[in-house]
């Protein structure tokens, strides 16, 4: 029990030291507050973007390829369909169906009881230009601003990108604690008990290791088949072999430490040893590579939906989203394809900046700054 007391203080202290030397790293904490803004957008979802519908996917053909800033009115024509209220929770996760159809359009006009408009995409000398609907059919008109522009499709594109990044974070955090839980398993299997299991581990890790990534995920992705879940899982699969690489080593020197030794002769199961005793003294440089290890899954999800393998329309991708727009980087819309790529660097850096910072923080054989 003292034993126990003492190592308890002293990774407490540890801990403690750790967490004063990454507030003095500048761009650490800097990397912090950026991911913990992505998580907030991730978090709120269709709460906070401008169009909340269903993957943001309100189309406006006549909208298409507006410029940041374009505004516009909409009117809010009443269907037919049954009214439905949306919880917090679900509009929060998936959404919200909207109860009217905005009808974007060019000027208006209320006369008794009725509503006279030009519909937006109207041409000039149209016979149907002017529609007339009656008052109790619509809802007051409203103004709408598309802050960073619209697609080809007329969808907006701000929101566009703020649901781009709950893809991005969710494919990075579940990759990688798929790879957390068979790295660190395989790797202590490995580390603790040497020998020919550890040689068969070892042979394992080898061949996963000595196949391209990214060919082995495309392989992964044509057997599970397209689709948001699959690329959790084939990110996932390839890539707990560093992980697993990692505590290995660490175990292997662990092991044959006093305290171990000690739970050894009291009889303690190896289960017990392995994670109570030994696998808490690894997670520094488990939280290490996992920094690292969330950026190549953002980068490696934004390569397989550039290549049409990955998230499937309609779901908004960073990836997907240069996919349908660089073509137009030779035109005046070529935002539309840079503005995912600069979410993707700038999240990739901020999780290599923050891993750097880690990585310096729970070494404690750097000096205190």
């Amino acid at each position: 029990m003292i034993f126990t007391k003492r190592v308890t203080i002293s990774t407490g202290s540890l801990s403690a030291l750790a967490w004063k030397k990454f507030k003095k790293n500048h761009l650490g904490i800097g990397s912090l507050v950026f991911i913990g803004i992505a998580v907030l957008i991730a978090c709120l979802g269709y709460l906070i973007t401008p169009d909340p519908s269903p993957y943001s996917n309100n189309q406006y053909l006549e909208l298409g390829l507006k410029k940041p800033g374009f505004s516009v009115i909409m009117l809010p024509v009443k269907n037919n369909l049954a009214h439905h209220s949306n919880p917090f929770y679900q509009t929060m996760i998936s959404g919200k169906k909207e109860n009217v159809l905005f009808v974007p359009i060019r000027a208006y006009a209320v006369i008794n009881d009725h509503i006279l408009y030009i519909e937006y995409g109207a041409l000039p000398g149209d016979a149907a230009m002017v529609k007339i609907l009656p008052l109790s059919a619509v809802e007051k008109p409203e103004k709408k601003t598309f802050w960073v522009g619209t697609d080809r499709f007329g969808r907006d594109y701000l929101s566009q990108l703020m649901i781009g990044t709950r893809v991005s974070l969710s494919v990075g955090l579940i990759s990688v604690m798929i790879s957390l839980v068979i790295g660190i398993f395989i790797g202590a299997i490995g580390g603790y008990y040497r020998g020919w299991v550890d040689n068969l581990i070892m042979w394992l890790i080898n061949v996963v290791w000595s196949i391209p990534t990214l060919l082995l995920v495309i392989a992964i992705t044509f057997a599970l088949g397209k689709g948001f879940w699959q690329v959790f899982i084939a990110v996932g699969l390839t890539m707990w072999v560093e992980v697993a690489r990692v505590v290995r080593g660490q175990i292997l020197g662990i092991r044959e430490k006093e305290y171990v030794e000690a739970a050894r002769a009291l009889g303690f199961s190896d289960f017990r040893i392995i994670f109570r005793h030994i696998l808490p003294n690894v997670m520094a440089a488990v939280i290490v590579i996992s920094a690292a290890n969330f950026a190549s899954a953002i980068l490696m999800e934004a390569g397989l939906s550039f290549l049409g393998l990955g998230v499937q329309p309609p779901v908004p991708s960073w990836g997907s989203m240069i996919k349908e727009n660089y073509g137009y980087i030779v035109l005046d819309f070529a935002y539309l394809a840079i503005l995912p790529g600069i979410a993707i660097m700038l999240m990739v850096l901020a999780f290599m900046l923050m891993g750097n910072a880690l990585r310096d923080a729970l070494d404690v054989r750097m000096p205190e700054v």
